[in-house]
């Protein structure tokens, strides 16, 4: 097994399940990882940081540096961005989001009620996936938009729906007259000094060379063979960027005659985010420092709390379907975990945390701000052996998931 190690200040903490019997498969989470990058962060830095695996089958090491697509780990991002604009007074939380796109937006069934931006970042706008989420360039979003309305009235029932994400993207480029991955490395990924970016949209050359593949045992999440061998899902550049960072289905990929406003789904708002753990864990500490990090003030402390203020808890007022149980509370961008002693939402016992999880191409990740202990957790698996559903579980989280934060968790703080 290929290793990449550093540890800082700490040792890895006795008597918890070491990270790389998890990867090797040693244990009754999986039968095994492609590769496992995590951090372990607290206010002044970065506490403990490993990466064991590959990040190219057979070619290159994972390491914590390594950018990956982090699924919807890259809703918290959007989040910060919209926040930025908010306190630019170019947007606002609460406003009918038609002033800004310039035309009516709303549910046939339900014309007196407006679409919130607080809505859309917390999944209670009555938007559904049914008809999928990403647009191709050219189409333009008021024309699909019909066909994603559910039978909920705006603001009466939580329903986790990726498309929310392409409408908030689309109005974040209407206020501003900027295309959405432009404005996502502006407003956030430059000032805190990340090389990352959304479909690799201003992420440099190196860290495309840098970028690790998504694997699972098998063609999709349909045909998984623990016994066979791992199937590159997403990102198999071979250090190459792709000719166009955008779904075209053969049309000529003619961006810049794209206008801001029409398509915000087109960079993937939803899930398209690609960064490394590390890099994650800064966005971590900055919301964890109430806005700032390393010297530079990202946000307002009051844009963070705004954040981290739910609009949704299950079992508390607007109904809601939980996402399989994983999904119990959450606030305008970022997911919460309740605490609550053996609830679904809990892969560690006590974690109310605010942060996101991700799941997609195989890959299992989660970027968690654990304000009781003042710390952050990050972790970016990059394939499972096996469909993680199926080992032993307590919570709605998968077992390799539950097996690899009960590890970070132990985690001695700093002294």
């Amino acid at each position: 097994m290929i290793r990449a190690f550093l540890s800082l200040l700490i040792a890895v903490p006795a008597g918890a399940a070491p990270l790389d019997d998890i990867v090797a498969g040693r244990t009754p989470a999986t039968p095994g990882i492609a590769g496992l990058a995590v951090v372990v962060a607290d206010a002044r830095g970065v506490v403990r940081a490993e990466a064991l695996g590959e990040a190219v089958i057979g070619s290159r090491p994972l390491t914590v540096d390594t950018p990956m697509r982090v699924a919807s780990i890259s809703k918290a991002v959007v989040a910060i961005g919209v926040m930025r604009l908010v306190e630019q007074r170019r947007l606002d939380l609460d406003s009918d989001v038609s002033r800004w796109l310039g035309w009516r937006v709303r549910n046939p069934a339900f014309p007196d009620a407006p679409v919130t931006l607080r809505q859309l970042l917390s999944h209670t706008s009555g938007i559904d996936d049914a008809a999928g989420y990403r647009l191709l360039l050219g189409e333009k979003l008021r024309d699909e938009l019909p066909s994603h309305w559910s039978a909920a009235a705006p603001g009466t029932r939580f329903s986790y729906a990726n498309f929310n994400y392409g409408i908030v993207a689309t109005v974040m480029e209407a206020a501003t007259g900027e295309r959405f991955d432009r404005l996502m490395t502006r407003l956030v990924l430059a000032p805190l000094r990340l090389d990352a970016g959304y479909n690799w949209s201003g992420a440099s050359d190196a860290a495309v060379t840098r970028a690790a593949v998504l694997y699972r045992r098998g063609r999709d999440e349909t045909a998984i063979d623990p016994a066979g061998p791992w199937v590159a899902q997403v990102d198999d550049l071979q250090g190459v960027r792709a000719a166009c960072p955008v779904a075209t289905d053969g049309a000529p990929c003619d961006l810049e005659a794209y206008r801001p406003g029409d398509n915000g789904t087109l960079f993937s708002p939803q899930g398209g985010l690609r960064i490394s753990a590390s890099g994650l864990a800064t966005v971590g500490r900055m919301l964890l420092n109430g806005g700032s990090v390393d010297g530079v003030q990202v946000l307002r402390p009051a844009s963070v709390r705004a954040l981290m203020t739910p609009v949704w808890r299950d079992g508390q007022g607007t109904a809601g379907d939980t996402y399989q149980g994983e999904m119990r509370c959450y606030g305008p961008g970022l997911q919460c975990l309740s605490g609550e002693a053996g609830a679904s939402d809990q892969p560690v016992a006590g974690a109310r945390w605010w942060g996101h999880l991700g799941e997609a191409y195989g890959l299992l990740g989660g970027l968690w701000i654990d304000r009781k202990h003042r710390r952050v957790l990050v972790y970016l698996i990059t394939g499972t052996g096996d469909d993680p559903a199926k080992a032993p579980h307590r919570s709605a989280f998968s077992g390799v998931e539950e097996a690899v934060l009960q590890e970070l968790a132990a985690t001695p703080a700093r002294r």
